[in-house]
């Protein structure tokens, strides 16, 4: 049977995109949708300001008149810059388990990608790290978090058979809240807060994060420098993630480190767990999606560990502790039984030491982006 790829034009093609991955995850109880309101958003020309330096392109594969698997092209130019790269990347990757379909939709964006001078496609990545990014290879029998992809098994299988290779792997994690403060955990946070004269906003109110959100997106972009892919957050991407997800936080989750000049060398982002609020509301917040993740934001007993970072002066000095202390005697208080870690660069060997006196099991999920060079012979 023939397959037709056809390129997203029109406000109908675009629903259809968002809404496809719902046809093969309806009865999976680890997948976790996106709200559709955040795709718009993210796909949109005119509404995500990581197009003032990327050209995207999405696209939907039909077969037998169904559509049978989506993609999408992102060109980003500054990453290619930073990182001395002519990649084109691809995201939004879903379709069925067919080998033609992924080479189909694959080869289409390594055609766009040529138009450009690209000498390789990788993915799935998505405009920047605030993205979905990483296909799932293992830990497949997990509850995906709100911020990260879900797929079935066979999605890497059939990249591999396409000739793709592994180009950098996350990996995940969780630890269980203990009932107590650990005492080694306060002592420690004690001892650095006064030897580098530091302390922790004590916030309990959103505005009063908000404050500091320029700082905090600063100081990440500071420390993010050398990950995989990373580049750096322009002020109007930081304006639109302030308002997209940093209003939304809860204080008591979040930990920022001060010093004496008010200024932030580190933080923290956690949130409760989104997951199955997400999945009951369908992605959507009407008519009641809403309540749903509002529920889902007011019962802490999973808790999701978004961003940490430490401004690289202050690096290896131990203010982890700080963050982990505060957040912990928070969970504690509320009833957090567990908190996920995010995806972690498993080259990203610091931020492993992080965890390891509070982790409590091996890291459970692991996820990769896979490259593949191009050939125009």
């Amino acid at each position: 049977m023939e397959i037709n790829i056809k390129e997203v034009s029109s406000k109908s093609d675009l629903i259809k995109f968002i809404r496809f991955p719902y046809t093969l995850y309806h009865d999976n109880p680890y997948w976790v949708p996106a709200l559709d309101l955040d795709e718009k958003i993210s796909l949109s020309r005119t509404k995500n300001p990581a197009f003032e330096f990327c050209d995207a392109k999405y696209w939907l594969a039909y077969k037998d008149g169904k559509i049978v698997g989506r993609i999408a092209g992102i060109l980003n130019k500054r990453a290619n810059e930073c990182w001395k790269e002519n990649r084109i990347r691809f995201g939004w990757f879903d379709l069925i388990n067919d080998l033609e379909v992924a080479e189909s939709l694959l080869n289409t964006v390594k055609k766009w990608g040529m138009e450009f001078g690209c000498n390789e496609i990788h993915g799935p990545l998505g405009f920047t790290d605030m993205d979905r990014e990483g296909m799932l290879i293992y830990g497949f029998d997990q509850l995906a978090t709100y911020a990260t992809l879900y797929n079935h098994e066979y999605y890497p299988k059939l990249l591999e058979q396409l000739g793709f290779v592994k180009d950098a792997d996350w990996i995940q994690f969780e630890y269980d809240i203990p009932k107590e403060r650990p005492e080694k955990l306060v002592r420690m946070a004690g001892l650095v807060a006064e030897r580098y004269n530091l302390h922790t906003l004590k916030a309990t109110k959103t505005k009063q994060i908000l404050k500091y959100a320029d700082q905090i997106f600063d100081v990440l972009n500071q420390s993010y420098a050398p990950l995989y892919g990373f580049y750096p957050l322009s002020d109007k991407q930081i304006k639109f993630f302030t308002k997209q997800y940093i209003g939304y936080v809860k204080p008591e989750f979040v930990s920022v480190v001060l010093n004496d000049n008010d200024e932030v060398v580190a933080f923290g982002i956690t949130m409760p767990s989104l997951s199955k609020g997400v999945q009951k509301s369908k992605g959507r917040l009407l008519p009641f999606g809403w309540w749903y993740i509002l529920k889902s934001l007011n019962k802490a007993e999973i808790l999701d560990m978004y961003l940490i970072a430490v401004r690289p002066d202050m690096q290896n000095k131990g203010l982890n502790a700080m963050i982990f202390e505060e957040i912990m005697a928070n969970c504690i208080k509320k009833g957090v039984k567990t908190n996920v870690i995010n995806p972690v660069l498993e080259v990203n060997k610091k931020m492993h030491l992080l965890w390891e006196d509070y982790q409590s099991r091996e890291p459970h999920i692991r996820r990769r982006v896979f490259t593949k060079k191009i050939d125009y012979s």
